[in-house]
């Protein structure tokens, strides 16, 4: 299989209140395409700060980062956010839609910075929310749906740019377990069609579900 991500050494230090803490000690990882991996940790084991590095959304204070064949290290910030916005589709906790739009104007919204054809950008949402079977609810703003509902507006929102990876922090947090698993079940048939999926959770149930689980400890993988 083709490596995806390879992350090499990944250190990363904060510094608070002049105290230095290093919160990543020496992160090794290669994740394929076409993997379906879970990390786990507990709270303070430095997952969401690698979430954070492999979604590119933070830089490592040393270490090396390959996507797809990039070393994205050496980016600056717009090749960065370009590179992000191609190949990594985002899930999160909380959801993160717009109050105000409706579910299909939330599901667009990533592609406003990109050059395409908006009638057919329309077009792909509208099959996307069909995909997660929300098409009978295009039109609702977010303070009308239940939580797992709008956690499947925010997944078709994270595959309207078709990107190659899903990365989802802590997708079911906020729902029951049967929620939970619908959802659980939607990553399992996009990594079924190719995507590759990587999850950030504490549920030991949610991780069981990938195809590969990584835990984390104070800063390293055990």
């Amino acid at each position: 299989m083709k490596e995806l991500i390879k992350l090499i050494d990944i250190k990363k230090t904060f510094f608070v209140d002049s105290k230095e803490i290093e919160i990543l000690k020496g992160i090794n990882l290669t994740i394929y395409e076409g993997d379906f991996v879970a990390i786990i940790g507990a709270s303070g084991s430095g997952k969401s700060t690698l979430m954070n590095i492999i979604g590119c959304m933070d830089r490592p204070t040393s270490g090396q980062y390959y996507l797809a064949g990039r070393d994205v290290l050496s980016l600056n910030d717009d090749e960065l956010s370009f590179l992000r916005n191609e190949f990594i589709g985002f899930v999160f906790q909380q959801f993160h839609l717009i109050g105000y739009a409706k579910a299909i104007e939330n599901v667009i919204l990533p592609t406003i910075y990109s050059r395409q054809d908006q009638k057919n950008v329309k077009h792909r949402a509208i099959e996307l929310l069909k995909m997660v079977n929300m098409e009978h609810r295009i039109n609702s703003k977010p303070n009308q749906l239940s939580g797992g509902e709008q956690q499947r507006v925010a997944i078709a929102r994270a595959l309207i740019n078709n990107p190659q990876i899903i990365l989802a922090d802590e997708p079911t947090g906020a729902l029951d377990s049967k929620t939970s698993n619908e959802i659980m079940d939607i990553f399992t048939n996009l990594n079924n069609n190719g995507k590759t999926i990587i999850i950030i959770t504490h549920e030991k149930d949610i991780a069981g579900r990938a195809k590969k689980i990584i835990k984390i400890s104070d800063g390293i993988i055990v």
